[in-house]
This record gives structure tokens, C-alpha cells and sequence, in this order.
């Protein structure tokens, strides 16, 4: 029921009303159609027993011919405003869906960020949310025309035919299409789940083979990683074949029980006929009214088949929805006169179920102006440090105090303008250099290229650039077009636009030569000289920039 719930949730009132319109639509259609064999049925045996009979030039043919035109023509357009209403409507509630997931995705916690893989959030914002898009349309929709329709039907036959063949068909039609279609959607529940994982890992290994494909390649896994792709095919391609088995042997049966459905109404009409209760061209009513009702469930059936793959996707895209809101605040305390820019009292961080901790207990203070090194062997929570510092992670104990007031009395926006993070793994967009400072600047100054000079000047790429085309040169997808050191002193560059209060640095000296490393650091230190510095670096020389060195040990 997930999905329903999801569905019921973020439906707004313009779509609801749309979907109520193309849901009368969608009953129209079915009765017109139900209506149309009916009337031709009836039309075609009256006019072959006028004529037997001798009285074929007494017999009306032009009103029934005209309701069948009106049948036929007024069904072709029911048709078309309930897909044009219904499609609207879902997609327009599928864009809405995207938006939630996204924001859901943007509140997880820092560290479940870092360990979701870009093609995991993209399957999350496209995969599971288009598994969702037949949830309207080939299900709840079409359940609640066929039953209508097959109420209106059960009282039509019953007054245009007899109650029996009324009493008969719809028997026929609910123990028979309710036996069928469950049985289609319990057996087809595993094999449409496992389809639509297959399709998820074939999305998201495709995705990491095209961006890695030469790391791959230089690791000599290129050819394992296509494989691995191919098997996922394989195994979505062997989850289709069984679901396209339960549909035709579901079909099969439905067409089965249409076929004993217009049996017996030819049969009870016949036997009315017979006793004279009703005309041979009425009994032809019930007999194809009974054919025609087998399209209330044909949508069902293709709906009920993908109810697995549309179950998994709505429990993951409801998680992401769900995410709890991050505690914020709006208040924007008053910096301590004299105190340090940053400081930090017994911080420690653990992560739940660890058995040590990430790193502490550690206490230090930062001036303005100060520049301080973190140094340590791998594993001793470094980046952990940084990130804890700058407000992505809360620590298990102790305080942060940023100019003399905690990190959590800060709101977002104001935090960040006073404190700015660079992570190792800067991440930079496609598009031009231009429109990657932007980022860091406010809307109003977003083109301010005198500033972005400056910045690039600070880290020793303004000469690259004017090699090239400027700020207008284009990056492909995730900054490709510059080497892994220019991309790390563009995010650089990025930072120190902020002109923040405080900046930290992970690694940013790595991929540089010495030179151009220590021209980095040195140009920064120019650039922001009233900012608290603290970067983490393995390189020796580059201690030769810090004013404190603190140290984590394991």
C-alpha cells in the first residue's frame, strides 16, 4: 500500500481534479464501448429478422446507424481528453515526486551523502519515480472504471436482456477476473521486482563504467566491470521473459472468461428468446455487452504484472520523502568581542557502533589570521575533523564556538558565509569557469569577474586560463577538460571567493608540484589575510606555511 499512500500524498488539488475528470473519462469510454457492440449487435440481428420477417422496409435503420456513429465517434474523444487529463496530471505529479526526492536526498546526513553514489541518487530521481508512473494509469484509474462500468453494465443487461444473463456475466466476470488477476499479480510480483533491479544495476554500472572507464582500463578491470553490466542485462532481460509468460498466459485466461461470459448470455438470452420473454435481436445484446466488457480488465492486467516493481520503487522514493527534516535555526548570534575565530573544547566524534573513536578528545583555538596544519596517519579522522568542524557532522561530545558562539546557534546561511569547507574531493560542474565561481558568489555579484580573477590569480591558474578561453572556458561533466590539479586549485579558487572568516582545506596541495603548491598556499594566505586557515597535508614542506601544527594520532 505504499504506493497508494505515496501517491495519495503529493497529489495536489488540480491534479486530483484531473484525475477525477479522466477517471469519468475513462468510465465513459468503457460504456460507450460496452454500448457500441451492444447497439450494433441488437442493430445487425433486428435488421436480419426484419428482413426474414418481410418488414425490412418498415424497419428504422437510421437512428440506430446514427447511435452508432455517435458511439463510435463520441468514445474516439472520450478517449483522447482522459489521456490527455490523466497524462497531464501524472506527469505533473511525477515532477512534483522528483522535487521531494531531491530535497529528501539533500537532508540525508552528511556521511549518507558521501556514501551514495551519483548513480544511485540519479536512479532514485528517475528510475524508481518513472516505475511509479503506471500507479495512476493501469491501475487505480482503470479499477475504478471497471467496476463502474460493471455496475452500469450489470443493470443495463438486466433491464434490456433478463435478470439472469445480468446475474450470469457479472458472476462470470468478478470470480473469474478477480481469480486471474490476483494469481497474475502474486506470480508476477518477483519476477517485476527482480526486473527492476536488474534495470537499476544496469543503470548505475553503465553510469560508473562511462565515467571510469580509464581508470578501469588502466587497473585491467574493464572488461570484468562490462561484464558485470552484462550479466545485469541478462538477468533483466530473463525477469521480462517471465513477466511477458504470466501475461500471456493471463490474457489467455481472461479472454477465457470472456468467452464464458458471452456464452452464457447468448445461452440465458437464447432461452428468453425462445419463451418469447425478450426479441432474438435483445438476447444479441447480452451476448456481445459481455464481449465488450472484457477491456475492463485488459489495463489491470498490465497494471497488476508491474504491482512488484512499483511496490519497490514507492518503499525507497517514500524513505527519501519521508527524511527527516535537519534541525535549523534562524538566529544570527553576535560575534564575542576578542575571541577566536574558531575553537573547539574536548571535541570528539564516534561513529555509532565503532569501537573507537573517529578521533579526540581535542581542544584548540584558531585566530584570525592563524594559519594551522593537521597532521596525522591515514585513518586518524582528519577530513572527519574538518567535516565535524565545519557543521556536516555533529560531534558525540564537546563544542565547537565559532567567534565566540556554538556552531549550532549559527543559521545555515550565515554559517557559511563565515565558514567555508574544501573538501579532497571537490566536486565542479559542467559548464563554464565562470558559472563554477559563480556558485560561491551571491546572486547580485554572480558576475563579477574582477573578483574571480583575483581569485584565480591567488591560486596560479589565471595564466592557464588566459591560455584558453578565459572564464568562458567550457568543463565537461564533473570539470573534465582540466587536470586533476587545476581542477583542485579551480575549487580553490571557488573557496576563497567566499572570502570567508574561516577556510579549511583537505589536502589542498595534493596533485601540485612543490612550487606551485607552496605559489597555492602562499597566494591564499595574500588573498584572505584577516581568515583562520586550517588545512590537512601528508607533505613535509608544506608545514613550512602553518604557524601550529596540530597532530592526530591514531
Amino acid at each position: 500500500m505504499k504506493s497508494l499512500l505515496l501517491v495519495a500524498r503529493l497529489i495536489s488539488e488540480n491534479e486530483r481534479q484531473a484525475f477525477l475528470r479522466g477517471l469519468i473519462l475513462s468510465i465513459l469510454v468503457l460504456i460507450m464501448g460496452a454500448a457500441l457492440l451492444g447497439l450494433s449487435g441488437w442493430f445487425v440481428t433486428a435488421a436480419a429478422a426484419a428482413g426474414i420477417g418481410g418488414i425490412g422496409i418498415a424497419f428504422d435503420f437510421f437512428r440506430p446507424s446514427a447511435g452508432v456513429r455517435f458511439l463510435a465517434l463520441g468514445r474516439a474523444a472520450a478517449r483522447y481528453g482522459e489521456r490527455m487529463l490523466s497524462h497531464d496530471a501524472t506527469l505533473r505529479a511525477l515532477a512534483r515526486l522528483r522535487g521531494a526526492v531531491h530535497s529528501g536526498i539533500t537532508r540525508l546526513p552528511h556521511e549518507v551523502q558521501a556514501r551514495l553514489r551519483g548513480a544511485e541518487a540519479l536512479n532514485r530521481l528517475t528510475a524508481d519515480i518513472d516505475a511509479l508512473d503506471g500507479l495512476m494509469l493501469r491501475l487505480v484509474l482503470p479499477f475504478f472504471a471497471a467496476c463502474a462500468t460493471q455496475a452500469v453494465a450489470f443493470v443495463a443487461l438486466w433491464f434490456l436482456v433478463t435478470p439472469a444473463t445480468a446475474i450470469a456475466v457479472m458472476a462470470i466476470y468478478s470470480l473469474g477476473g478477480i481469480s486471474i488477476l490476483t494469481l497474475a499479480a502474486l506470480r508476477a510480483h518477483a519476477p517485476a521486482t527482480a526486473a527492476e533491479a536488474s534495470l537499476q544495476q544496469i543503470r548505475a554500472q553503465s553510469l560508473d563504467l562511462m565515467r571510469n572507464r580509464a581508470d578501469l582500463a588502466v587497473a585491467g578491470a574493464l572488461e570484468r566491470q562490462t561484464d558485470a553490466a552484462l550479466e545485469a542485462v541478462r538477468a533483466e532481460e530473463a525477469a521480462r521473459q517471465r513477466l511477458d509468460d504470466i501475461d500471456l498466459w493471463s490474457g489467455a485466461a481472461l479472454a477465457l472468461t470472456a468467452g464464458l461470459a458471452a456464452t452464457a448470455a447468448i445461452f440465458l438470452g437464447g432461452r428468453a428468446a425462445e419463451a418469447g420473454i425478450i426479441s432474438p435481436a435483445e438476447s444479441a445484446i447480452g451476448f456481445f455487452v459481455a464481449l465488450a466488457l472484457a477491456e475492463t480488465l485488459t489495463t489491470l492486467r498490465r497494471g497488476l504484472a508491474e504491482w512488484g516493481r512499483m511496490q519497490g520503487a514507492a518503499g525507497r522514493v517514500l524513505a527519501l520523502v519521508d527524511t527527516p527534516a535537519r534541525a535549523t535555526t534562524q538566529t544570527a548570534p553576535a560575534p564575542r568581542s576578542g575571541a577566536p575565530v574558531l575553537e573547539a573544547k574536548a571535541l570528539v566524534h564516534r561513529r555509532p557502533g565503532a569501537e573507537r573513536a573517529s578521533f579526540g578528545p581535542l581542544s584548540f583555538t584558531l585566530a584570525a589570521g592563524e594559519t594551522l596544519l593537521v597532521t596525522g596517519p591515514s585513518g586518524a579522522g582528519k577530513s572527519t575533523l574538518l567535516a565535524t568542524l565545519s557543521g556536516l557532522i555533529a560531534p558525540s561530545s564537546g563544542e565547537i564556538l565559532l567567534s565566540g558562539a556554538p556552531l549550532g546557534d549559527w543559521s545555515e546561511a550565515r554559517l557559511r558565509e563565515r565558514l567555508t569547507l574544501v573538501p579532497q574531493r571537490s566536486a565542479l560542474i559542467g559548464g563554464t569557469i565562470a558559472e563554477n565561481l559563480a556558485l560561491a558568489l551571491p546572486e547580485e555579484r554572480a558576475q563579477d569577474e574582477d573578483r574571480m580573477w583575483q581569485a584565480l590569480e591567488a591560486v596560479h591558474l589565471a595564466g592557464v586560463l588566459h591560455a584558453r578561453e578565459g572564464l568562458q572556458t567550457l568543463l565537461g561533466p564533473q570539470g573534465s577538460g582540466l587536470s586533476g590539479g587545476q581542477a583542485k586549485r579551480l575549487a580553490l579558487a571557488r573557496a576563497a571567493l567566499r572570502r570567508p572568516q574561516v577556510l579549511m582545506l583537505d589536502e589542498p596541495t595534493e596533485g601540485l608540484d612543490a612550487a606551485t603548491a607552496h605559489g597555492t598556499l602562499l597566494g591564499l594566505r595574500q588573498l584572505l589575510p584577516e581568515a583562520g586557515i586550517i588545512f590537512v597535508s601528508h607533505r613535509a614542506p608544506d608545514a613550512a606555511m602553518a604557524d601550529r601544527v596540530l597532530t592526530i594520532t591514531v
